[in-house]
């Protein structure tokens, strides 16, 4: 295991957030295996986020979205030594673009954070949605609530702007562990499940529009 990207990932010492798992058996565990399935053959990613045929919506956007919280912390988890209140005072991806933290509990304003606080607030928000059963769902039977794709899209468009914030300010660390392809890899995926589904508002994608342009034709 010579990438230290990969080492980095799974380094005992490094406290990443518990994955939240798909049971075995149940109807998201094999969407899951079909998903990664997908993947592990090289299909062309654009072609891979695509609805199977006789699946549902809400079953197949649930998979991806736990799916990419996963991805996207291990991707943080990896620059997060150098991404400090010192280094990131200001959660943002580059001069234009600063984000500011909002939720139900401590911050009902829009607060400007550091990025390292942001982020914990940012992960520690979406886990506590996608362990939520009310909102997604792990017995098979169980409808989704109404609301199911607006919870989505803001889980996503948070998402997205770990992306932003890393590809921004901390590429030159993902450069030198050699974990650039992955990396871009993981956005690819990510950018062309939120545009098949129309999840994310085209103005959250500014801040990387010009490397999307180049990478994801």
């Amino acid at each position: 295991m010579s990438n230290p990207f990969l080492k980095q990932v799974f380094n005992k010492d490094k406290t990443f957030r518990p994955k939240r798992k798909f049971e075995p058996g149940t109807q998201r565990f094999e969407l899951h295996k079909k998903a990664q399935a997908s993947l592990n053959a090289g299909l062309d990613l654009k072609l891979a986020v695509q609805l199977p045929s006789g699946e549902e919506l809400n079953d197949w956007v649930a998979v991806h979205v736990v799916d990419f919280f996963n991805r996207v912390n291990l991707i943080y988890g990896t620059i997060s030594d150098g991404c400090t209140e010192q280094s990131c005072p200001v959660m943002s991806g580059g001069p234009k673009y600063e984000y500011r933290w909002q939720d139900e509990h401590k911050f009902r304003k829009p607060t400007a954070l550091s990025a390292p606080r942001y982020m914990d607030l940012l992960m520690d928000w979406i886990e506590v949605q996608i362990n939520n059963e009310d909102i997604f769902p792990t017995s098979v039977g169980t409808p989704f609530p109404r609301n199911f794709l607006q919870v989505v899209k803001k889980i996503l468009s948070r998402l997205f702007r770990v992306f932003v914030h890393v590809y921004i300010h901390h590429f030159d660390r993902i450069a030198q562990m050699g974990s650039e392809a992955h990396v871009n890899t993981c956005y690819k995926h990510f950018y062309y499940f939120v545009k098949e589904f129309g999840l994310i508002d085209t103005k959250e994608l500014e801040p990387l529009k010009e490397m999307t342009a180049r990478m994801c034709h």
